[in-house]
């Protein structure tokens, strides 16, 4: 989730109306914000998946091997070997197997906005988000933390990434790397920069989103579709 606004609201009450009239005056086209268009949701999303599904993008990460096979065929390059076992840490590649491909599994999420509690989000396993997810008040600073474990093999380039439309116009979208992963016991944490909410009667509303996580192979791990509310308070 991530907005692209260039100014940093205070939290407030106050209603706060977008103003073009300037831009006008100064010869520049008025920001329409991309939210006066109507546009069928089946519409933007397969536009979406044509423009920039990262799944549509093919990177050649090379043949794959297990954790024992990568060890044993690196084992001539000490820096690289060095390198690798660093990552690995106190893996068990007894436990681990010969497993040629990673798991890796979302296991939760959360939006934490300073002085409230966290908004602990339940994972559906069907992908698919039955009513409003969430609500965010207009104009607050909140950013979001996800927990998730890796299995089996290392993951490499697992990036994250959000899509939010508005009346089916996208308004926003938001790709991060998160690194690379060797598998172990414990879940890993990631927070995500902290962002803030528009503000603004045309900000109100009901959004509708898409969240991956996918990695350099373009392996899709989760995808959440969704909608959620900002609202002039929680």
């Amino acid at each position: 989730m991530g907005f692209d606004e260039e100014s940093q609201k205070e939290c407030s009450d106050s209603t706060e109306v977008l103003n073009v009239k300037d831009n006008e005056e100064n010869g520049n086209e008025p920001n329409k914000e991309k939210l006066t268009r109507n546009m069928s949701e089946d519409s933007v999303l397969t536009i979406d998946e044509e423009e920039d599904d990262d799944g549509d993008i093919k990177i050649d990460v090379g043949p794959q091997y297990s954790l024992k096979d990568q060890l044993e065929k690196d084992k001539d390059d000490e820096s690289l070997r060095k390198w690798k076992e660093q990552l690995l840490g106190s893996v068990d590649l007894n436990a681990i197997g010969e497993s040629l491909e990673p798991e890796v599994k979302i296991l939760s999420l959360a939006i934490k906005s300073p002085g409230r509690d966290d908004i602990l989000l339940q994972i559906p396993e069907n992908g698919e988000v039955k009513g409003n997810w969430f609500t965010l008040k207009e104009g607050c600073p909140y950013s979001l933390q996800f927990t998730f474990q890796v299995n089996n093999n290392i993951v490499s380039g697992l990036k994250y990434s959000n899509t939010v439309w508005k009346t089916g116009v996208k308004v926003d979208s938001t790709k991060e790397m998160l690194g690379t992963y060797s598998p172990q016991a414990e879940p890993y944490t990631h927070e995500l920069p902290e962002d803030t909410t528009p503000s603004g009667i045309f900000a109100r509303g009901s959004y509708t989103a898409r969240t991956r996580f996918v990695d350099d192979d373009n392996k899709r791990y989760l995808e959440i579709n969704y909608t959620f509310d900002i609202r002039k308070d929680w």
